[in-house]
């Protein structure tokens, strides 16, 4: 989350994405995937961009951002 990010939604975390870890810096259930706005589980959350801060609902998700930002 950063300056220019909407306030989070109730219930919604806030995550610092690191390399293969994640630290909650605001409790919650879950997080918002940055491709699809999706609602990501906690605990279902396997896929992330640590240099972007982003969290992805899945492995598509994920690629189709990769591609978005290596064309």
């Amino acid at each position: 989350m950063n300056m220019h990010s909407p306030p989070p939604l109730p219930d919604q975390a806030v995550l610092h994405y690191g390399d293969g870890e994640y630290t909650i810096m605001r409790p919650g259930k879950f997080v918002l995937c940055a491709v699809s706005g999706k609602r990501v589980p906690l605990e279902a959350l396997r896929y992330w961009n640590p240099r972007n801060q982003e969290a992805y609902a899945g492995p598509e998700e994920a690629m189709q951002r990769w591609k978005s930002l290596n064309p």
